[in-house]
């Protein structure tokens, strides 16, 4: 019984031990487009498991027209996408860096990684299937 006593007590120590140990804290996902910009863009992709970043600009007339979709979009997926805008006049390092030659691109991110680009204006339920089949 005393080696079963031994188990036991270093088992509870664990436990305990576990118990007190921090945890990570939980990343609400906002239900809003949330601003990205060179600076912040490393530590969005990696902050949020999906990332869809819309790479617009202000005089971008098809950018105007995805706009209202990707705020809609926002909070219909809440908690399993997070929408991005970034101003690819204002961040030129990250339309260089991902060679973005046509807005709107929307760069999708999955766990810090870029996995596509979808260029172009889309209607919403297209929009909505294409992004889909990251979840």
């Amino acid at each position: 019984m005393d080696e079963l006593e031994e188990i036991k007590k270093k088992k509870m120590e664990k436990m305990m031990t576990d118990l007190n140990k921090p945890t990570e804290p939980v990343v609400e996902l906002p239900g809003k487009p949330i601003v990205v910009t060179d600076a912040t863009l490393e530590k969005a992709a990696n902050q949020y498991p999906i990332l869809i970043l819309d790479c617009w600009a202000e005089w971008c007339g098809p950018c105007r027209m995805i706009g209202p979709i990707i705020e809609e979009l926002a909070g219909e997926m809440k908690g399993k996408v997070v929408f991005g805008k970034l101003n690819v006049d204002e961040n030129p390092q990250t339309a260089n860096k991902y060679k973005i030659s046509a807005i709107p691109t929307l760069m999708v991110f999955k766990n810090g990684k870029l996995i596509d680009k979808l260029v172009g204006a889309y209607p919403k339920t297209t929009l909505t299937g294409k992004i889909q089949k990251y979840l």
